[in-house]
């Protein structure tokens, strides 16, 4: 069960609603996703207040503190304990005093919101944090890439109830996808993601990320923080994210529909039987 379970809170809400069809109309009853303050605390020091889908709580946490560069390991997070508030979440985590000095300079200390993954940088150098060149990684077959991306659907189970948030996916090369997270947020799903995928002792350079949502800057860059080498997305990417993603060697997949795609840098890690067109 997920800590946040255990403490009262619902990732979505029931009630019932007018519905009109043109001139037809019915009261029914739908499931809303939820959002609420989820504050994260590093040794006693509020750093950023987000809005997340309460939900996998402790994975966003690590998440978060792996792919803002804040620990560099997941055994830097020595403690963390989920505490309920009456408007919000406490997620307080304990690390290595040396790590929580270096925060000083991070310019958070402030609200995320939902769609925004640089909210509270306050210079250019900390909205655009370039990672190392990401591993070599996998080869990917595109059929293996279709069947995983036909497959997702029915792994939202938050979706499929409300229809309103994101997900981030690992896809394994041999037992396909492995683990989901869900959220409002497509940066906050990918965080639970890695959290998750950090937890297990995951090899990042062993495996592929599926994502339900556009390919921004913060995506490519979260997804190459942690050595991540092949990102595809459903929808299209930025500009911005195409430039990283070719500097740091990360493959990038665009608009990954059924067995349509696009791949817009280093093409090599996907692999097509190609078909001569006449």
């Amino acid at each position: 069960m997920d800590a946040i379970s255990e403490l009262g809170w619902s990732s979505y809400r029931k009630g019932t609603f007018d519905v009109w069809r043109g001139p037809t109309h019915q009261q029914k009853e739908d499931s809303v996703a939820e959002e609420v303050p989820v504050v994260l605390v590093y040794n006693t020091m509020p750093h950023v207040v987000m809005l997340t889908t309460p939900l996998n709580l402790e994975d966003f946490a690590l998440g978060f503190s792996l792919t803002e560069g804040i620990i560099q390991h997941q055994a830097e997070l020595q403690a963390i304990r989920v505490v309920q508030r009456s408007k919000g979440v406490e997620v307080r985590m304990t690390i290595p005093e040396q790590r929580c000095e270096s925060m000083h300079g991070k310019g958070r200390n402030m609200t995320g919101r939902t769609g925004c993954g640089l909210c509270g940088a306050t210079t250019l150098e900390q909205a655009i944090r370039p990672p190392k060149p990401v591993g070599a990684g996998l080869p990917l077959d595109a059929e293996v890439l279709c069947a995983a991306l036909q497959e997702m659907p029915g792994k939202q189970s938050l979706n499929l109830m409300t229809g309103a948030v994101h997900a981030a996916a690992w896809l394994h090369p041999e037992r396909g996808i492995i683990a989901v997270r869900e959220d409002v947020g497509r940066h906050n799903a990918l965080d639970k993601l890695i959290g998750s995928l950090a937890k297990a002792n995951c090899d990042f350079n062993a495996g592929w990320l599926l994502v339900t949502s556009r390919a921004s800057y913060e995506m490519v860059q979260k997804a190459a923080s942690v050595g991540i080498t092949l990102l595809a997305a459903i929808s299209a990417p930025t500009g911005l994210a195409i430039k990283l993603a070719d500097e740091c060697g990360l493959t990038l997949v665009g608009f990954a529909r059924n067995d349509n795609h696009v791949i817009y840098t280093h093409p090599h890690r996907l692999q097509h039987i190609q078909v001569s067109v006449a």
